[in-house]
């Protein structure tokens, strides 16, 4: 059986947030630039990582309604493996606890692992951070693959 492989739509969002990010870039970025790139990284196996939003100044946007233990894993795999790469996160509530019962907020979370994080919107400094956004189209894995 083949993997499920996702297709982008430019003009659908997989959330609210993710439309409500679009709008607020579209009005303050050249382009809005969704799921356009990947980043190649390997746990068990070989994966990619197809970040929500690249910033003008190449920051990677990823917006979280529910943050599993899945993604967060992910995202600690992909920063050791691409430490030159600045992703952030903008939750949808960024007090909501990692799961039931547990006392560790989204953002206590970002916080101890060492990411940005910001509540429901982009915030503004992170717009007129100094950098520029990658041609690539592609992030590759650095080391052989061990497929």
């Amino acid at each position: 059986m083949k993997p499920h492989r996702r297709y982008h739509s430019k003009r659908k969002y997989r959330s609210g947030l993710e439309k409500s990010t679009s709008l607020v870039l579209s009005k303050c970025q050249k382009i809005v630039r969704y799921e356009q790139l990947k980043i190649e990284w390997e746990d068990l196996r070989y994966r990619t990582y197809t970040p929500d939003f690249q910033l003008d100044n190449g920051i990677l946007i990823e917006t979280k309604g529910q943050f599993d233990s899945e993604d967060r894993h992910k995202h600690i795999e992909v920063r050791r493996q691409h430490p030159e790469l600045d992703i952030r996160f903008v939750f949808s509530n960024a007090r909501s606890k990692l799961y039931k019962g547990s006392k560790t907020t989204y953002a206590q979370w970002c916080e101890k692992k060492e990411f940005l994080w910001a509540n429901r919107v982009i915030p503004e400094e992170w717009l007129k951070e100094e950098g520029t956004a990658t041609r690539k189209r592609i992030i590759p894995l650095k080391t052989e693959r061990r497929d």
